[in-house]
C-alpha cells in the first residue's frame, strides 16, 4: 500500500482521530451499548476484549457507521460524523473488517479489492488499481488475484477481507475477530501484516478472543462487559484488573 494516502482530515492538537461520547445503542428493549466513551488517537494499537454479548462488535458498528445510535455522538478528527453512514465514513478514512468475511461472489479477488478502492476509498481508476494491487501484495494475495472470491478457503477469505479494507486507504482500521479460526502459524502471519500497518501510521482497533495474539499488537487494552467499558489502559494492568478477571476470565469459577 502506498505509504502516503490521499489527503484526509488531520487530528487535533490532542491527536484524537476517532471518538465516541456517551454512546448508547439498543435493539428494542435490549441495551447493547450503555454510555460508552472511547477514543482512538494517531498511532494507537488498541485491543478490545470481553465476553460474548459484551457489545464489542456493536461498538465497531457504531464507530464505522453501520449502526445508528440510540443516543450519543461519534466524531472524526473533531468533526461530528454521528449521522454519516458507513460509506461516507470510509471515504473519510474509517474502514473495518467483519467477523465473517463477506466477499463479492461472482467476482475475482482483484475485482473485490478494486471495488473497495473505488467505492470505499473514492479513488479514480489509476489510483484505485495501485491501491488494490498494493493491498493484495501486503496481504499475500497477488498470486490469487484472478481467483473467484467464493472459491477461497477461510484464511484467504480473511486476507481478502483485510485487503479490501486496506484498499480504501484507512486512517483508522477496525478489525473484528480477524484471527478467529486461524492456526497459530496463520495468526502469526496476520500479526506480521498488522505490524506493517502500524509502521505506516494506521491506527488499529482490534477485537479478538485470541488474547496472546492480540497482545503482540495492542499497546492499549479495553475490556467491555454488558455494554460498558470496565477497564482501559496498559494490557498487563487491564488483564489483572479484578473486574476484568471476573467478567472475562471467569474469576475463580
Amino acid at each position: 500500500m502506498p505509504k502516503v494516502a490521499k489527503p484526509r482530515h488531520t487530528p487535533g492538537a490532542d491527536g484524537i482521530l476517532l471518538s465516541a461520547h456517551a454512546v448508547h445503542k439498543s435493539f428494542g428493549a435490549l441495551v447493547v451499548l450503555d454510555g460508552v466513551d472511547f477514543t482512538v488517537a494517531r498511532g494507537d494499537a488498541i485491543g478490545i476484549v470481553g465476553p460474548n454479548g459484551a457489545g464489542k462488535t456493536t461498538l465497531m458498528g457504531a464507530l464505522s457507521g453501520s449502526h445508528t445510535l440510540s443516543a450519543g455522538s461519534i466524531s472524526f478528527c473533531g468533526t461530528d460524523v454521528t449521522h454519516l453512514d458507513a460509506a461516507r465514513r470510509c471515504r473519510l478514512g474509517v474502514a473495518r473488517t467483519h467477523q465473517i468475511p463477506r466477499p463479492f461472489s461472482g467476482m475475482t479477488v482483484f475485482e473485490n479489492v478494486l471495488a473497495a478502492a473505488v467505492h470505499g476509498g473514492g479513488f479514480a481508476r489509476t489510483a484505485a488499481y495501485d491501491h488494490a494491487s498494493d493491498a493484495l501484495e501486503l496481504c499475500g494475495m497477488l498470486k490469487l488475484a484472478n481467483r473467484r472470491a467464493e472459491t477461497l478457503g477461510l484464511l484467504d477469505r480473511k486476507r481478502l477481507e483485510l485487503a479490501r479494507a486496506l484498499a480504501s486507504a484507512p486512517v483508522v482500521l477496525l478489525l473484528d475477530e480477524i484471527g478467529g479460526g486461524l492456526t497459530d502459524g496463520e495468526a502469526s502471519e496476520l500479526v506480521a501484516t498488522i505490524a506493517i500497518l502500524q509502521q505506516r501510521d494506521i491506527a488499529i482497533v482490534w477485537i479478538e478472543h485470541i488474547v496472546h495474539v492480540l497482545l503482540q499488537i495492542a499497546r492499549r487494552l479495553v475490556c467491555m462487559d454488558a455494554g460498558r467499558i470496565i477497564a482501559d489502559g496498559d494490557p498487563k494492568t487491564v488483564l489483572t484488573d479484578a473486574s476484568v478477571v471476573d467478567a472475562y476470565l471467569g474469576g475463580g469459577h
